[in-house]
């Protein structure tokens, strides 16, 4: 894993370390936590700053044969670490070893092998500059060149540590991005009251009606779009886009509100009704709407009640994405009211679906107004974030692309930057060699930049 690595030419080599690697980094989705970056947090050891809530690391120690105590259990911080040490060794050819490696040199210049042997010498180097100053939280983004972050937001988060990174002058921005799915989780009543009351506190109001959850969800939006939110994000298996009657959608909500469960048919009318009102809600306040579609979540309901969501169950889905997409895209098209949209997809066998259909909603008003978003989740891998980009090319623009961004928990993630920027200079270089586009540096080396930060910068308006 030298300067070269990826890099499998040398026109690759010449538009990475020319034009890629310096450029700065603009993570439009990430799930930093705000109130780490507000605290300046230190972290006291590599397993906090590297295993606590990374779900990609669990799965693999678990796969491994590692205990639940060693991943998300009481163990301490030094036996995590060593089962994780363990545990890399096994991971290769999967993405965990390039990027373990790749943290490890670039951020604390370590470029041995991490394995059960060396562990306990790299945990101690490691923790010893965690100690310093150039270590805490806010220091870490400023070594990556990182020049704006998005967090993922709930309308019911007060955005209290946003409003303390700006008080205190953090140059950096720290953007909240709206993702209101909880307001669309109807399926359990008891888990969707408890979240309308969380919703009315932080709006100091009441929602007894559909209009008034619509206008709770409108403040809200205001209020993000005060503390410079100019992005909204869903997280859903899919697009839903079934028919319906307001009269309908506001008995569906008295229903909920009542603690009734609802049918199969009337669960999806209300998900297909307030996504489209949110939706309107982005084009009227001219942000970007992301849609993260096709995960499978929480298939292990044993650990699901141990530890909760978001603990390493999850799957790709085989949902039917195409129809229910293309029709909602349309609806709000037909009104001439569809925001700026990137669209992520997390099964492959999709990507081409994705890669047209985004071409169906660009009207030309803005330079890639649709865009097909950069692989994610189980994708964000070497075969992944390839395969998205040949799709990407061939059924549209890659020089449009508003390029990588890091989905992540954990503030030693961004060199998946990197990692995206070799791949992407790879696959350019190599089709430079073989002749198949021109061999002019310069000119593809300025699309290099743009797809890396310009056209991102451009998009969002930042």
């Amino acid at each position: 894993m030298d300067e070269n690595f990826l890099l499998n030419s040398d026109a690759a080599e010449r538009l990475y370390h020319d034009y890629a690697k310096d450029m700065p980094i603009i993570d439009y989705h990430c799930h930093l936590p705000p109130a780490q970056i507000a605290a300046d947090t230190r972290f006291e050891n590599i397993t906090q700053a590297w295993l606590y809530g990374d779900h990609y690391k669990w799965r693999a120690m678990r796969t491994n044969g590692v205990p639940e105590s060693y991943c998300t259990g009481n163990n301490t911080d030094w036996e995590k670490f060593e089962k994780w040490a363990a545990t890399v060794p096994y991971t290769l050819r999967n993405p965990l070893h390039h990027w373990t490696h790749l943290e490890l040199q670039r951020y604390f210049g370590i470029s041995d092998i991490l394995n059960p042997a060396s562990a306990k010498q790299i945990y101690d180097s490691c923790n010893q500059l965690l100690q310093t100053p150039e270590y805490s939280v806010q220091n870490l983004l400023r070594s990556r060149n990182v020049s704006i972050i998005c967090t993922t937001d709930d309308p019911a988060d007060n955005l209290q540590y946003h409003r303390q990174l700006k008080q205190d002058g953090f140059e950096i921005p720290v953007i909240p991005a709206f993702r209101p799915d909880q307001a669309m989780n109807v399926d359990v009543p008891e888990a969707y009251n408890r979240y309308l009351e969380k919703l009315e506190q932080a709006a100091n109001c009441s929602i007894s009606t559909y209009d008034d959850l619509l206008q709770t969800l409108k403040n809200r939006h205001d209020v993000f779009a005060a503390h410079g939110c100019k992005v909204s994000d869903h997280g859903i298996e899919e697009i839903y886009a079934d028919d319906f009657l307001e009269k309908d959608i506001r008995q569906i909500f008295l229903k909920i509100r009542g603690g009734q469960v609802l049918t199969y048919t009337e669960s999806r009318q209300f998900k297909s009704a307030l996504l489209l009102e949110l939706a309107l809600m982005d084009w009227k306040a001219g942000w970007v709407q992301q849609y993260h579609l096709g995960a499978l979540r929480n298939n292990n309901s044993r650990m699901l009640r141990q530890l909760g969501p978001d603990t390493g169950w999850d799957s790709i889905g085989d949902f039917s994405q195409a129809r229910a997409l293309a029709k909602f895209l349309d609806k709000l098209d037909s009104q001439d009211k569809l925001a700026k949209t990137i669209i992520y997809n997390l099964n492959p066998a999709d990507n081409e679906l994705m890669a047209t259909m985004t071409g169906n909603f660009n009207d030309g008003s803005v330079a890639g107004k649709v865009q097909f978003g950069a692989a994610w989740w189980f994708l964000d891998q070497k075969d992944g974030m390839t395969r998205q980009m040949n799709a990407l090319s061939n059924m549209g623009l890659i020089s449009r692309f508003v390029g990588m961004l890091t989905d992540s928990r954990s503030f030693l993630s961004y060199p998946r930057h990197e990692y995206f920027r070799r791949l992407l200079c790879d696959l350019f270089g190599e089709e430079i060699e073989r002749g198949e586009i021109p061999d002019d540096i310069e000119a593809v080396g300025k699309m290099i930049q743009d797809i890396c930060y310009g056209n991102a910068k451009s998009y969002f308006g930042w």
